[in-house]
C-alpha cells in the first residue's frame, strides 16, 4: 500500500502523461471534439498535483502531533508546519540529497524518519550534532562536558509530579518537562558524524535517541516551525499561530 508520497508521485506521472498526450492530440482534432471525462480529468488536475507535489516535498509539510513526547513545546492535536528547505532538497520517495542546502542547528525542532522503521515520522529536538560528546546524568543534560543551564519554572499546570523547566540549548531557550521520579536513564556518547542525538522535551515520557540511537543525516524531513491549528477533542485557540521555539 503507498504512503501519501508514493501516492502524489503517480497521480503526478499519470496526469502529467495525459497531460501530455493532451498536448499532442490537441493540434490534430477538432476543437469541439469530445474526450472521456477521466481523460479530461486527468489533464486538468495535473498542474494542480504538481504544485501540490513541489511544496509539500521541497518547501513546507504539514503534520500532527499524535503523542505528548514534545509537551510542554508541542501538544496532541497540534496541526504544525515543517519547513524542508532550510535542511537541502530531497527527491520525493527516495530521499536522495539533490541540492545541499543547510544543516540543521542544536535546539532545532525536527522532523525525521525514525531510524528503526522509516515509514513513521517522529518530532524531537536535536541536542547533540555530528561529533558531540552527549550525556544525561541525574536528569540533566551535558554537551561536550559543559552542563546546560537551567531554571525551574514550577509545577505543570498544577501536577507535582512533573516539574517545568527552562534550559537554555544552541543560543535559545526552551521549556521542557521532568518527571520527580527518581527513575533516569544516563548515558554518554560521541555523535557519529553525519548523525544527531536527539531527545523529547518531555524528558521522561519520550522514546528519542536514548534508546533506539541516533539520527542519520538522510533521515531528516525538516525544522518544525509554526502551529497553525490545534485540535483535540476541540480548538485550542491559544495554541493557533504559535511559533515553534
Amino acid at each position: 500500500m503507498p504512503d501519501f508520497e508514493q501516492l502524489l508521485v503517480i497521480l503526478t506521472l499519470v496526469s502529467g502523461v495525459i497531460w501530455v498526450i493532451d498536448r499532442f492530440r490537441r493540434r490534430r482534432r477538432a476543437a469541439d471534439a469530445r474526450v472521456s471525462w477521466w481523460f479530461d480529468l486527468g489533464r486538468s488536475l495535473f498542474p494542480v498535483i504538481l504544485i501540490v507535489l513541489i511544496i509539500r516535498s521541497f518547501v513546507i509539510e504539514p503534520f500532527r502531533i499524535p503523542s505528548g513526547s514534545m509537551l510542554p513545546t508541542l501538544e496532541v492535536g497540534d496541526f504544525i508546519l515543517v519547513n524542508k528547505f532550510g535542511y537541502g532538497l530531497r527527491l520525493p520517495v527516495a530521499h536522495e540529497l539533490i541540492v545541499p542546502v543547510g544543516d540543521p542547528s542544536r535546539g532545532d525542532v525536527a522532523v525525521f524518519r525514525y531510524p528503526e522503521d522509516p515509514s513513521q515520522d517522529y518530532i524531537k529536538r536535536i541536542v547533540g550534532l555530528p561529533g558531540d560528546t552527549v550525556s544525561y546524568v541525574d536528569k540533566r543534560l551535558i554537551i561536550n562536558g559543559e552542563p546546560l543551564e537551567v531554571e525551574r519554572l514550577g509545577a505543570w499546570r498544577g501536577d507535582d509530579a512533573f516539574n517545568l523547566l527552562r534550559e537554555q540549548l544552541g543560543g535559545d531557550w526552551h521549556e521542557m518537562l521532568v518527571h520527580r521520579s527518581p527513575d533516569d536513564r544516563q548515558l554518554s556518547l560521541t555523535v557519529p558524524e553525519g548523525e544527531y542525538f536527539v531527545m523529547g522535551d518531555n524528558r521522561d515520557r519520550s522514546s528519542d535517541s536514548r534508546f533506539w540511537g541516533t539520527v542519520p543525516r538522510d533521515h531528516l524531513v525538516g525544522q518544525a516551525f509554526f502551529v497553525w491549528l490545534s485540535w483535540n477533542g476541540g480548538p485550542n485557540w491559544s495554541r493557533m499561530g504559535d511559533v515553534i521555539q
